[in-house]
């Protein structure tokens, strides 16, 4: 009997030996991967400040993003605290570069800039050829309903520019109200715009004339009137959904014909509605050097090249830029002669 309980007791100490060891396992574990932490974080802190900043240049070039702040210096700086002079990241490894190399590097990257420039250039002509289609069917809705000589037409870095003029009263003087042929012409207008899928922005305007609007404090009421108006109607009656619209108003600041020409102010008080393009910035600002091309497509057919200017006399006489007078087939005069404007002229 005594045999049998000294087994019991030995191996009774023999089992609760076993877990007192299981926890050195773990904490053994516990302390290599903490000293294997610290060593990587060690390491990490260790950074070669030259080599950093050639990786940050190259990166921000590859991106094509700026290396400076505000056009400002290198934000990093060297030992000393003074701003480090050297140039981009690429600059300087092409320095290093044997002659022959710098000179394959320089032609591909050369290379490279031309066709992304060409590509750049293919979609602005692109977007350019779709905005103009778009003028198209709207000049050939007006043309047929007789309201031609009401609108003029213009590509700029926003898109599409459509200009409800005065010229043949769309506009009643010192008012904001449409008259029955500004309000054909909107209507005119707006299935077309219904069908696309860009956002149209209304933009008011009024004349230079000085003298104070009869019904509104300033100009900046007057054209902010005039550019809800329009809006309105092509919301309520037209049911162009209002997250597409936009509204702005721009007093006289923006003359479509300079105002020292006679009968320009009846061409200057408008609205211009505008098609947003939502092509990216880089190819929009190359509609810049596309000026003949659009100013072609503008052009009806028949009349005159939209780039000839037109006599000071001419009200309708567009401004520089792409800005061109829709006219029917048969010549690009308007149909009424310029007036002087009366004393005490109106808005």
């Amino acid at each position: 009997m005594a045999g049998k309980s000294g087994r019991r007791r030995r191996a009774h100490e023999e089992h609760e030996e076993h877990p007192d060891e299981r926890w050195l396992v773990t904490y053994a574990d516990m302390v290599t991967l903490l000293m294997v932490l610290f060593i990587i974080m060690f390491a990490m802190s260790t950074v070669d400040t030259k080599k950093y900043q050639e990786l940050k240049n190259g990166l921000a070039d590859g991106f094509g993003r700026s290396v400076t702040i505000l056009n400002g210096a290198d934000p990093m700086r060297d030992d000393t605290g003074a701003t480090n002079p050297e140039r981009a990241g690429y600059d300087r490894l092409i320095e290093e570069l044997p002659a022959v190399q710098q000179a394959e590097v320089t032609k591909i990257l050369e290379e490279t800039d031309r066709l992304r420039s060409q590509r750049q250039y293919a979609e602005a002509k692109n977007e350019a050829d779709r905005l103009l289609q778009v003028w198209r069917r709207i000049d050939e809705a007006l043309k047929a309903q007789g309201l031609a000589d009401d609108v003029r037409a213009s590509i700029d870095e926003r898109g599409l520019v459509v200009s409800l003029l005065s010229e043949h009263v769309v506009f009643e003087p010192n008012m904001a109200d449409l008259t029955e042929r500004g309000r054909r012409v909107v209507d005119t207008i707006a299935p077309i715009l219904a069908e696309l899928p860009e956002p149209v922005g209304v933009d008011g305007h009024t004349n230079q004339v000085p003298v104070k609007p009869k019904y509104y404090p300033t100009d900046w009421e007057l054209s902010s009137a005039r550019a809800v108006n329009v809006l309105r109607r092509l919301n309520e009656v037209h049911r162009i959904p209002d997250r597409r619209l936009t509204a702005s108003a721009f007093g006289h600041t923006k003359p479509l014909v300079d105002p020292a020409r006679p009968g320009s102010q009846r061409v200057n008080k408008r609205v211009d509605i505008v098609v947003l393009s939502q092509a990216p910035a880089s190819t929009r600002a190359k509609f810049a050097e596309l000026q003949e091309h659009i100013q072609h497509g503008l052009g009806a057919p028949g009349t005159p090249p939209a780039e000839a200017p037109a006599p000071p006399s001419d009200p309708a006489a567009g401004s520089a830029g792409t800005e061109t007078h829709a006219q029917p087939a048969t010549g690009s005069a308007p149909s009424a002669p310029p007036v002087a404007l009366p004393a005490g002229g109106t808005r």
